[in-house]
């Protein structure tokens, strides 16, 4: 079953509601994948009662988690580091100082294994991707792109906004889970070497 929601928060709030009925049983189903406005229910034991069930459920927004953050150590050296200056209109140096500023939390994962799709920055930083994408990005690129943030977890195409590295391990298929990130996971990046 494909739930279609009216934003973001509101398909990672239906998310986090999908995973607690899941953990305390009443809700069966075996996997619930969140996306930019939606969220997949595969393996749902009752899709018709859930599906006319689920418009009356009250589903409570986002709060302040208890949960650690992840954190990634960012070298803010990326080559469009000028051009997102410009956009926000602030000084080179600020951006480094506005990004580690926030919050960010893994909307959901997609486009490659461990890429997380972050938000937390606020709407004024909103970026446009490159009019021109590059044919490889290499693997650690700290990116932006409309609202969100991503780290590059292993050399790709890409026409995000670059704006530091990491040599953080986003995917690790020794590890368990191999993800680093997974969607309601929260995230704060660290400068280091003086950015």
């Amino acid at each position: 079953m494909l739930v279609e929601v009216s934003s973001g928060e509101a398909a990672q709030a239906l998310h986090a509601e999908l995973l607690r009925r899941r953990a305390e049983g009443s809700l069966t189903v075996r996997e619930i994948v969140p996306a930019a406005r939606t969220v997949l229910l595969d393996g749902l034991d009752d899709p018709a009662r859930v599906a006319e069930r689920l418009p009356g459920w009250e589903i409570p927004p986002l709060g302040t988690r208890a949960d650690e953050a992840v954190e990634i150590p960012v070298r803010y050296d990326g080559p469009d580091l000028t051009d997102v200056a410009a956009l926000w209109g602030v000084r080179v140096h600020e951006v480094p100082t506005i990004h580690a500023a926030a919050e960010f939390r893994v909307a959901f994962c997609g486009f490659a294994p461990g890429f997380g799709y972050l938000t937390g920055l606020p709407e004024r930083y909103d970026v446009p991707r490159r009019a021109t994408p590059r044919t490889a990005v290499p693997a650690g690129s700290v990116a932006l792109a409309g609202p969100y943030t991503g780290v590059y977890p292993r050399s790709s195409p890409g026409g995000w906004q670059l704006i530091g590295t990491t040599d953080a391990v986003l995917w690790d298929h020794t590890r368990v889970p191999a993800a680093l990130l997974a969607p309601g996971t929260r995230v704060r990046f660290v400068p280091v070497d003086g950015s």
